[in-house]
């Protein structure tokens, strides 16, 4: 007795694999698409009200301390040096976190997180300005609300697919861990680069300590292939940096001391 209804082959497989895939891409691209245009137009009014949610979780790990106190005095040093349009409605502070990750992160609410460990590397005031100038070009170009907001919308795409059998607790659980480890596109960390060294050079007059923290990465990477990772190979930072160093004509002058309490 022959089999009407024969098992589908391989290539066949492979075809309804292939139809499927596509589809899941198109739905997640086009859902990144449309996070990118809310994130464009979204009031800082609201973002704000988003961060008083999450900020709080992260207040928690971080109790006032001097050392708290001190990154929030070099971060109005940077945020005065801003221009209207990025310094508009906005009220920039520090959470210092004392955890020996070598990480620091921007927030929705203004706020950026900086831990302990990223603290201890930094060699001079001057570097440790880089990396917050760094943090204030992702504000200035909402990179922290478009990587949440992606990962957000592909888990929502996958979701409807898929079906959600996870809880609203575990939802949230996950929006922490993003924003904590949120990468951004290479585009994104070169663009935000740039603003920290314009900002550092408007600070000092200089831009000395502009490459310090990433040259110190890239000695500890044991390769600085950049294809497969969000953030660009720490050379190629590098690099950029001293390029439009070169091309800008900035100075490069002397290093300014940190605050003996930071590195106790």
């Amino acid at each position: 007795m022959s089999d009407r209804n024969p098992p589908p082959s391989n290539r066949q497989l492979l075809i309804l694999l292939g139809i499927f895939t596509f589809i899941i891409a198109i739905i997640i691209g086009f859902a990144s698409l449309l996070v990118d245009w809310v994130i464009t137009n979204i009031p800082v009014s609201w973002e704000q009200k988003l961060g008083s949610i999450i900020v709080p979780i992260y207040e928690e790990k971080a109790k006032a301390s001097p050392q708290q106190e001190i990154l929030n005095n070099l971060l109005d040093r940077l945020e005065s040096q801003l221009d209207d349009q990025a310094s508009e409605k906005r009220d920039y502070r520090v959470i210092y976190i004392p955890e020996k990750t070598v990480n620091a992160f921007a927030i929705p609410g203004d706020v950026i997180g900086i831990f302990e460990g990223l603290v201890k590397e930094v060699k001079s005031e001057n570097e440790l300005m880089m990396i917050l100038g760094h943090e204030l070009g992702h504000f200035a170009h909402r990179d922290h609300l478009r990587g949440l907001g992606r990962t957000l919308a592909i888990r929502v795409a996958i979701a409807s697919i898929f079906g959600d059998n996870g809880s609203l607790a575990n939802s949230a659980g996950v929006i922490i861990e993003t924003i904590s480890n949120t990468s951004y596109s290479q585009s994104q960390e070169y663009q935000a680069d740039e603003f920290g060294l314009i900002l550092l050079n408007k600070t000092y007059g200089h831009v000395a300590g502009a490459t310090d923290f990433f040259n110190n990465l890239k000695e500890k990477e044991k390769l600085n292939w950049d294809f497969f990772s969000s953030h660009p190979a720490s050379e190629k930072r590098v690099k950029r940096l001293q390029k439009l160093i070169k091309q800008q004509q900035y100075k490069v002058g002397n290093y300014s001391a940190l605050n003996p309490i930071l590195t106790e």
